[in-house]
């Protein structure tokens, strides 16, 4: 959309030309056209000649004495070529004015598609900012959702790792995997787990997922939090150049290692609406 000062510009505009446009020409300012001079002159020309033809020929006192019909003769006679004459100085005349609306016209035409133009280059701004202020926040959600998955991942491992869970993790080096994922890298436990997962045979594999109800919990939360986020990114963009990054993260591979033990998990572990999302501390 345009702002309403460029609209009343626009308008002005156009108003500026129409009036350019009608007086301008060779009866600008206030010098009448050559057709009107030279119309007067032949009008004042042929009414001598006609006063000299009736001064030599007739006479003025045989004219006024002529009768009605004779003198309305002689008088349509006299004056027909001068109706002509003017007949056809008001058809060029007339011409010359239809050139000028016509030219006013097209003057208009083009600064009304000049608008159009101008307005669809506005709009087509407003789009793309819109676009990447959309982009913008998402970038800032996706982060946030990263963070979740990095502590879903984190808590998917103590439960399995820790050595108070008869894990092969002691507790120090759980609470330094934690710091780690606070301060600089939230995927830490992502890359721990599909290590994990590489190392394992696939019951185990799937025992490290939904072994028990607290895993299936956590597997679920993170396939929930990451499904929600890559529909969020499909609806953001065509090219889906944000969905192919997100894609490839550590999170994006353990995601498809959740899901592939997933679908052999039994309904009461596999469906978070059973299992729940969040847990209690």
């Amino acid at each position: 959309m345009t702002s309403p000062s460029s609209g009343a510009l626009n308008s002005a505009r156009i108003s500026k030309l129409s009036d350019d446009s009608r007086h301008s020409g060779p009866t600008s300012g206030s010098s009448p056209d050559w057709r009107i001079w030279l119309g007067i002159l032949l009008t004042a020309a042929w009414l001598l000649l006609g006063m000299n033809y009736v001064s030599a020929n007739i006479g003025w006192d045989n004219f006024n004495q002529l009768p009605a019909d004779e003198l309305g003769s002689f008088l349509e006679g006299a004056f027909a070529p001068l109706a002509f004459l003017w007949l056809v100085i008001g058809y060029f005349l007339q011409q010359r004015e239809l050139q000028q609306n016509s030219a006013a016209l097209r003057a208009q035409a083009e600064e009304i598609q000049r608008t159009a133009e101008q307005a669809v280059i506005q709009s087509d701004k407003m789009s793309q900012t819109e676009m990447h202020a959309r982009q913008q926040a998402f970038l800032t959600i996706a982060e946030s959702v990263a963070q979740q998955l990095g502590t879903i991942s984190g808590m998917l491992f103590l439960s399995s790792q820790a050595a108070d869970e008869a894990g092969v993790v002691t507790q120090d080096e759980v609470n330094q995997l934690f710091t780690i994922r606070a301060s600089q890298d939230n995927a830490v436990f992502s890359r721990r787990l599909l290590q994990l997962g590489n190392e394992l045979s696939e019951q185990d594999g799937y025992a490290l997922f939904y072994g028990t109800p607290i895993r299936a919990r956590h597997s679920n939360h993170f396939v929930f939090a990451f499904e929600r986020m890559m529909r969020r990114a499909s609806e953001l963009e065509t090219e889906e150049m944000i969905r192919d990054t997100l894609l490839a993260t550590a999170h994006a591979f353990l995601y498809s290692r959740i899901k592939r033990h997933q679908a052999n998990a039994p309904a009461e572990l596999a469906d978070h609406a059973v299992t729940g999302l969040h847990f209690n501390m």
